[in-house]
């Protein structure tokens, strides 16, 4: 293990986007996650930083300015969220009005086990109607 590994440690997943916009609407206010940091100033990319203040993670997007990266999502690259109980059908269906589209799991655990929306670049949002225990 690292040393400075904790259970505290910060973790970031990042990852490029091709429509900032489109992704911050159906994060924000479609799942409803909140922007933390934004910068167009980035030499390297524009950036989109969005998560729950305060929690141990968050979602970092990227648009390069230069050989923009076409987003590559694969059925298998997934953010899953453990809600502990069905997601309601108001969020689902906020999450379609903002972009997002259902899409059939890849595997069937996550088929039995959640409902999977696909967002603007095609990255899959799992919400898990179970709860997460280590």
């Amino acid at each position: 293990m690292i040393p400075d590994l904790s259970a505290s440690t910060h973790v970031r997943l990042a990852r490029p986007s091709l429509n900032l916009t489109a992704a911050e609407r159906f994060y924000v206010e479609g799942l409803g996650l909140s922007v933390l940091y934004r910068s167009a100033e980035d030499a390297f990319a524009d950036l989109l930083m969005l998560g729950i203040p305060g929690a141990g993670w968050h979602l970092e997007l990227t648009r390069p300015r230069k050989n923009a990266l076409q987003p590559t999502p694969t059925g298998e690259d997934l953010l899953v969220l453990y809600l502990g109980r069905v997601p309601d059908p108001e969020t689902l269906a906020r999450l379609e009005d903002c972009g997002g589209r259902r899409v059939p799991a890849e595997n069937p655990y996550w088929e039995q086990w959640g409902v999977t929306i696909a967002d603007p670049d095609g990255y899959r949002l799992v919400l898990c109607q179970r709860s997460w225990s280590a």
